[in-house]
C-alpha cells in the first residue's frame, strides 16, 4: 500500500471539491483548478476530507496511487494558499536588473537587448529591485515551477564568476579558472 496514496487529504475551510467520475474540480479563495485523473483510481469525499482508492494492485496502479494524492493535495493548497518561487539576480552580475511594465516582466541580462516575459494566464510576476528578487506566483504548483525555470533559462548562473539568475537559496558550485590568474611563475 501507497504510504502517500493512503493519506486523506484535509480540505480547509473555504474549500470546495467537486468530482464528476475522474474528473475534479477544485474551488477556493485563491481561483479555480480542474484535472482529469486515470479512470483506474477512485477519488471520494468523506466529510471535510479527499480519499484516493485504486481498483488493483497492479505496479501502474500502485505508481497512479501516491501520485493522484499528490496531485490532488497540491490542487487544495494551490486554491487555498498558492505558490511561488522567488528567483534572485545574483550580487555578481553588474548591470543585471528587472523591472515590471504592466503585467510583464522586462528582464536586462546583459544581452544586447532587454527581454519582455509575457506571463501565461494564471501567473504573476513582482520585482523588488533593492533585494533583486523576481518572484513568479501563482495557484497551479506546475505551472509555476514551470515559469520560473524558463526565467531562469534565459540566463542561468554560469561556474566562473557566479553571474546569472538563480532560484533564492541555491547554491552555484564555483570552478576555480585558468591557472595563470593565481599569479604564479613557472
Amino acid at each position: 500500500m501507497s504510504r502517500i496514496g493512503k493519506k486523506p487529504i484535509e480540505l480547509p475551510k473555504g474549500v470546495d471539491v467537486s468530482i464528476a467520475g475522474n474528473v475534479v474540480t477544485v474551488k477556493g479563495p485563491k481561483g479555480e483548478l480542474k484535472r482529469a485523473f486515470d479512470p483506474r483510481l477512485i477519488i471520494e469525499r468523506d466529510g471535510q476530507k479527499l480519499l484516493v482508492k485504486r481498483t488493483g494492485d497492479e505496479r501502474q496502479d500502485r505508481a497512479l496511487h501516491g501520485l493522484t494524492r499528490a496531485l490532488l493535495n497540491n490542487m487544495v493548497q494551490g486554491v487555498y494558499q498558492g505558490y511561488q518561487k522567488v528567483l534572485e539576480i545574483s550580487a555578481e552580475s553588474i548591470g543585471y536588473r528587472a523591472e515590471m511594465t504592466g503585467k510583464n516582466l522586462v528582464l536586462y541580462l546583459g544581452y544586447s537587448h532587454p527581454i519582455e516575459v509575457k506571463p501565461p494566464q494564471g501567473i504573476t510576476f513582482s520585482t523588488d529591485a533593492k533585494t533583486r528578487t523576481i518572484t513568479v506566483s501563482g495557484i497551479d504548483k506546475e505551472l509555476v515551477g514551470e515559469v520560473a525555470a524558463q526565467v531562469r533559462r534565459l540566463r542561468p548562473p554560469e561556474p566562473y564568476k557566479g553571474k546569472g539568475l538563480r532560484y533564492q537559496g541555491e547554491v552555484i558550485r564555483r570552478k576555480a579558472g585558468k591557472a595563470g590568474k593565481t599569479g604564479k611563475s613557472k
